[in-house]
């Protein structure tokens, strides 16, 4: 079903009815004018990281200014709960968030912001507001969707806008994971692209931070920015909480030790360590991701949504060690992916997890050929070395954690992913692989969000994926297809809170669902 307007302000009508919140106060968040005196929430809210008793809050204003905010359980704010101010100021990019904590569990939450221009600090602008839902300690039915790539491609906000991220918010998830390239640092946004077909594709809102390629930190602060200018997106956050990662469009295509900028006559800084610094530190101001006290900036986390689900993220692209052909026969510090720190994380919070399903979010496929050079096929850039022999390099990581999972009798994993700009299920099955000391498992591809689809990527063998399902674009000529041709896509997972099965179903921007599986939980003895 292709949401029409119509069907658009139909559904917004019943979210707020259903919600209890005024749809002109929180789908269309209110943006203070702006005058001399007060400040202007110009990228909207989010909310991210939830959990059953604390949530991130974010939001963004165009000047140093106090930020003011309170929370409650009901939409005309009741009793509420009012939190210490925090000031942003350039240094933050002029950009704020915090931790709710103390939170009722499986319950709506409504929260507003108010700012102060700091040159007058007794004059609030007014309120914007989010709202979020928090996870259950009972097993209650749990939603969410996960896509990736959003403004790639030079493919930026025309006419239509971002409306995937609409699609998305007409299903009510719960939250959603955007599993990475959530901007495209690399890829500037032109006024306007010559189609295939002859017409043109129109940017209608161009930055100046989008006009390059980001180095400094507030061109990457702008890249953020950029995309918090599409109303779909401004509408989405202010409604559905986000989980973020990332992969390398953040910082450049394809960034590892090994790259060389010393010839890319784009970039006046060489450092890709010094472009990874200050992109990573855009990441963490411009998104509600939680700040980890024992390693600042890290990504790496998991996030537990109740009885039936913990999410664990993942993070391939900052202990990765240099792109190389993916051939060494040891496991060492240059073939990393993950590092053994992040390993020896994820294998002991997986142990200790009581929850019925776990989610890996992970930002790259694992068993898809990702040529590190693509022009001459060679380099590895993910997982798989595309020889479909036994594990060589980065491959005995993912054998050693995939035989963990099932030496400690850990079941019901299921692994989600983007990167590639198609969609496609990949059921894993060790009498297929030439490593086969593991548990089948299902991974499921979904996106791009908002940025070009591509043709299908080679399989490599070695861990046995078989494609159950796949969209994408034809390839050669006809691949990186704008927004327009329809292949955008992300997927929806829902639990059931008395069966506990696990229902998987991948769209497209107009809601059309392409294909779908339901998985049983096994239960461990």
């Amino acid at each position: 079903m292709k949401l029409t307007e119509t069907t658009r302000r139909r559904f917004l009508s019943s979210m707020g009815a259903v919600g209890g919140l005024a749809v002109a106060g929180l789908a269309t968040p209110y943006y203070a004018r702006g005058s001399a005196r007060r400040p202007v929430f110009a990228s909207g809210v989010q909310s991210g990281d939830v959990d059953a008793k604390s949530a991130m809050i974010w939001t963004q204003v165009d000047r140093p200014a106090r930020l003011h905010i309170e929370y409650s359980t009901s939409d005309k704010f009741a009793n509420a709960v009012r939190v210490a101010p925090i000031d942003v100021t350039p240094q933050t990019g002029l950009a704020g968030k915090l931790l709710l904590e103390n939170l009722p569990p499986d319950q709506e939450i409504f929260y507003r912001f108010r700012a102060a221009d700091l040159q007058d600090i007794n004059d609030l602008s007014e309120p914007i507001l989010g709202r979020f839902r928090t996870a259950p300690l009972r097993k209650r039915s749990v939603r969410f969707a996960w896509s990736g790539d959003t403004a790639g491609q030079g493919w930026g906000i025309d006419d239509e806008g971002m409306r995937t991220y609409q699609t998305i918010a007409y299903h009510r998830p719960d939250f959603m994971i955007h599993s990475g390239d959530t901007i495209y640092a690399d890829n500037p946004i032109p006024d306007e692209i010559k189609l295939g077909d002859g017409g043109v594709w129109k940017n209608r809102i161009v930055t100046e931070a989008k006009q390059d390629i980001a180095q400094t930190l507030d061109q990457f602060r702008g890249q953020w920015a950029y995309n918090l200018l599409d109303t779909h997106v401004k509408e989405f956050n202010a409604v559905c909480p986000v989980f973020y990662q990332w992969d390398d469009h953040e910082v450049l295509n394809n960034w590892s030790p090994s790259t060389c900028l010393r010839d890319d006559n784009r970039y006046t800084e060489k450092s890709v360590s010094i472009l990874a610094s200050r992109a990573g530190r855009a990441f963490h101001e411009m998104t509600p991701i939680r700040y980890i006290a024992d390693e600042p900036g890290r990504i790496y986390r998991k996030v537990a949504y109740g009885p039936l689900l913990d999410v664990f993220f993942v993070d391939l692209r900052s202990y990765r060690g240099p792109n190389s052909q993916g051939v060494d026969t040891n496991l060492s510090d240059g073939s990393h992916l993950l590092g053994e720190r992040q390993v020896a994380w994820l294998k002991r919070e997986l142990v200790r997890s009581t929850a019925t399903w776990k989610v890996i979010a992970c930002d790259l496929p694992i068993g898809l050929v990702i040529w590190d050079d693509y022009g001459h096929r060679r380099g590895s850039e993910s997982i798989s070395n595309g020889d479909n022999g036994a594990p060589l390099s980065r491959e005995l990581e993912f054998a050693d954690l995939l035989r963990f999972i099932r030496d400690a009798g850990i079941f019901n994993m299921v692994w989600l992913t983007a990167d590639v700009h198609y969609t496609a299920a990949h059921y894993y099955d060790p009498s297929k692989a030439k490593f086969r000391e593991f548990f089948p498992f299902w991974e499921f591809v979904a996106g791009p969000l908002h940025s070009g689809t591509y043709g299908p990527q080679q399989l490599d063998m070695t861990f046995g994926p078989q494609v159950k399902f796949m969209k994408a674009a034809p390839g050669g000529p006809e691949q990186n297809l704008p927004p327009s041709a329809g292949m955008q896509f992300f997927g929806l997972i829902d639990i059931d809170g008395q069966t506990e099965q696990l229902r998987v179903r991948l769209m497209d921007r107009n809601d059309t669902e392409l294909w779908r599986t339901t998985i049983d939980p096994q239960i461990s003895s």
